[in-house]
Formats: C-alpha cells, sequence, structure tokens
C-alpha cells in the first residue's frame, strides 16, 4: 500500500489530522508524520489530538513516499516559512504524486508556486490567496485535479475528501 507523508505541527486541526489519517489506515496505508524535529508531541488547536512526530523534514526524501498529505489548521501556514518544507510539497505537485490538502493546507502549496493553472478549494479565508496564486477556486466539498490534487474546505468536507483521496491511492 501507499506511504503517505503528513508534514504538521502544532495549531493543526485536530479532526482534519485524525479522520483522514483513520481513513487511510483502514485502506492499509502508512502515515509518515514529519515536522521539524522527531519525537516532538505536536497539539492540535482544539487541544484534542496530542501526535508524536515520527521524523524530522532533514531526515526524510520526498522520493520516499507515494504521496503528500496536508491537514488545515495554523500549522500549513507556519511550515510555509521554511523553505525545505516548500521544496519537499513542490516536489510532489512537480513529480503528479497525489497531494491532500484541506482547509488552510494549501497555503502550503501556495508558497511552492505549485497551484497556477489547477482547480482546488480551500477554507474561504484563504480563497483569494488561491486565486492570486493562479487557482480555479470552487467553493465545494471537495475538489479532485488533474487526478492527482484532492482539497477540501473544512472539517464538514471530510467524509468527500477521505473518499477522494482513498480513491486515488487504492
Amino acid at each position: 500500500m501507499s506511504k503517505i507523508a503528513c508534514v504538521m505541527t502544532s495549531l493543526f486541526e485536530d479532526v482534519e489530522y485524525t479522520q483522514p489519517v483513520d481513513a487511510f489506515s483502514k485502506e492499509g496505508h502508512e502515515v509518515t508524520t514529519i515536522e521539524w524535529e522527531a519525537g516532538k508531541e505536536v497539539t492540535g488547536k482544539q487541544g484534542q489530538t496530542t501526535v508524536t512526530i515520527d521524523t524530522s523534514i532533514d531526515d526524510v526524501k520526498p522520493e520516499d513516499f507515494d504521496a503528500l498529505f496536508i491537514p488545515g489548521g495554523f500549522s500549513p501556514d507556519q511550515l510555509r516559512g521554511d523553505e525545505k518544507f516548500v521544496a519537499f510539497a513542490k516536489h510532489f505537485m512537480d513529480e503528479k504524486k497525489p497531494v491532500f490538502a484541506i482547509c488552510h493546507g494549501p497555503q502550503l502549496l501556495i508558497t511552492a508556486k505549485s497551484l497556477e493553472g489547477r482547480t482546488a478549494t480551500g477554507f474561504k479565508s484563504i480563497a483569494v490567496d488561491m486565486e492570486y496564486a493562479g487557482v480555479t477556486f470552487k467553493d465545494e466539498e471537495v475538489v479532485v485535479c488533474g487526478n492527482q490534487l484532492v482539497t477540501s474546505r473544512q472539517p464538514d468536507d471530510l467524509p468527500a475528501f477521505n473518499k477522494e483521496a482513498n480513491k486515488l491511492l487504492n
């Protein structure tokens, strides 16, 4: 089954991490969490979920993974300030590997300059940012672009997001 890289840090949106990871695991996929520091505990912005990071961004290569998952919350905005995470995300888009981004997740892809000419969605507060990045923005629960990019707007969209993401992996 697929190896999925999940880039995240504290203040991720709890259910936008837990529900997709649960859905991926049920299908036999392996999710590896990546942050600045392996073994660090990061906490969701709702305070309901604590995750122990599997590995450091310094110790992984995007070539070792089949797909990228970016949960929302404030986490993607923090990660996009680090060129290592930007380059990591850009690799998946350039290589046309599956990328799953929900809510504020597309912010990392905006900074990677990887969304131009694509159709996607995200949380309403980043719609203008996405449009400036060259995205055809759709206000829909899930948008699949080019059999590669799966995006959703918010926690209510998770069932559709999980279904479409797993469809690309299976």
